[in-house]
């Protein structure tokens, strides 16, 4: 699973890509916000990718979010010993996608790898064209509508 998400401004309209494989088999998702930060859609990237499985997996996935991936294997744990509170005792912010995402990833065995945003791993730059894309959507429908 590949993941990636964007957004014009922060906050702005955003978008989400996930790119699934399996084999020769690929799918692609993606879907976007008319208002939303950056963080939220390389969230819902993720969590979208993975409520798009139907059973339990074995999953490499990639990413260039640091947030996500440390926020899944190192902060997660310690948010939720502490009531979902930050080590300074403030609330976790976007609590409600990382509550998501906890749920999402329960059946699943994840292996993350991180790589560094628009530097040419194709997979990774194919979600980003998604996510550009949706939140471009979300902007012209936005700009149509007024």
């Amino acid at each position: 699973m590949f993941t990636d998400g964007a957004c014009l401004g922060n906050p702005g309209p955003g978008g989400w890509g996930a790119l699934l494989r399996r084999g020769s088999h690929e799918r692609e998702l993606s879907g976007g916000e008319a208002h939303t930060t950056n963080n939220r859609m390389e969230l819902l990237a993720v969590i979208s990718g993975l409520e798009a499985l139907r059973k339990p997996c074995s999953i490499a996935l990639t990413t260039d979010s640091q947030y996500v991936m440390r926020g899944v294997t190192e902060w997660m744990p310690r948010w939720i010993a502490k009531g979902w509170r930050t080590a300074g005792g403030d609330p976790v912010k976007n609590r409600d996608l990382w509550e998501r995402l906890a749920l999402a990833l329960g059946p699943h065995a994840v292996e993350w790898h991180w790589v560094r945003g628009h530097d040419g791993h194709p997979e990774n730059e194919r979600a980003d064209v998604l996510a550009r894309r949706a939140a471009e959507a979300m902007r012209d429908s936005q700009e149509a509508a007024t």
